[in-house]
């Protein structure tokens, strides 16, 4: 039974098409919603956190470099940030450590907790870790392999529409394709999640065996990390399930394009 049947565009799309388009944005709007609570609480608790002084009395620059100059890595800077575009970071291209401004300076838990964290995937790049080799490398494809996405299945709905009246087999070629490089970009954001444990881990330890946090305010940064990778991971989830919206939407305007350029 079609489900947009009075809706303009969707009248000569395929029942199944339309409820598949249904499913995948009830997820979306489902995945949505909870990604908003994480998020609302991700950053009460990095709020409470970065007002909660830690007992070392040290802020996130001075931690990262202690941690950085303790484990040989002195030519690593830490730079602070205040765009709203890059925010706490380890970049093994640029040597550098970045913070966000409006925490780097302060003597709190979450500012010690992202110094000590950053800090510590250079570490895990230092010591050449498996997962960290594979992220460097892997890093453009993480960003620009999305982008290929959409062109490429543009290009093929079209010519499937032009050339072939849209028997869908072109369509369905180019989406794979296209889908490869999303899936592996997929693939790979996941290992920059598992580095980011690694780090998160390593701090933790760190800070616990050169006495820099008590296990209370150990326990304060696991909660916050642990938010963050929730975060990450519903990101992934709702980009995903956007992009199977778009190619859904596509296959409909194309099938109902088809359908009317063969009934006149």
């Amino acid at each position: 039974m079609p489900l947009f049947e009075n809706i303009e565009g969707f009248k000569n799309v395929d029942p199944a098409l339309q409820w598949a388009i249904f499913i995948v944005a009830c997820l979306i709007l489902i995945v949505a919603l909870v990604s908003a609570v994480v998020s609302i609480w991700l950053s009460i608790k990095y709020v409470i956190y970065n007002r909660t002084l830690n007992k070392a009395g040290i802020n996130g620059e001075q931690t990262a470099r202690k941690i950085l100059d303790s484990n040989g890595l002195n030519h690593i800077k830490v730079s602070v940030v205040g765009s709203l575009m890059f925010g706490n970071s380890y970049s093994h291209f640029f040597k550098k450590v970045r913070l966000r401004r409006w925490t780097v300076k302060k003597n709190s838990i979450s500012s010690m907790a992202m110094g000590a964290q950053k800090s510590c995937l250079a570490i895990l790049d230092k010591e050449g870790d498996k997962d960290m080799k594979t992220r460097i490398v892997l890093t453009p494809f993480i960003y620009f392999g999305p982008l290929m996405f959409l062109p490429i299945l543009i290009i093929g709905v079209v010519l499937d529409v032009i050339l072939f009246s849209f028997t869908g087999v072109v369509s369905v070629i180019s989406a794979i394709v296209g889908l490869s490089f999303y899936v592996i970009s997929f693939v790979m954001s996941l290992m920059v999640l598992k580095t980011e444990v690694k780090a998160q881990n390593r701090a933790l330890d760190i800070l616990d065996k050169e006495n820099l946090a008590t296990s209370e305010e150990r326990e304060m940064m696991k909660s916050l990390f642990k938010l963050y990778n929730i975060q990450y991971v519903n990101d992934l989830i709702l980009e995903f399930l956007e992009l199977i919206l778009r190619v859904l939407m596509i296959f409909a305007k194309a099938q109902s394009s088809s359908s009317s350029s063969s009934s006149n």
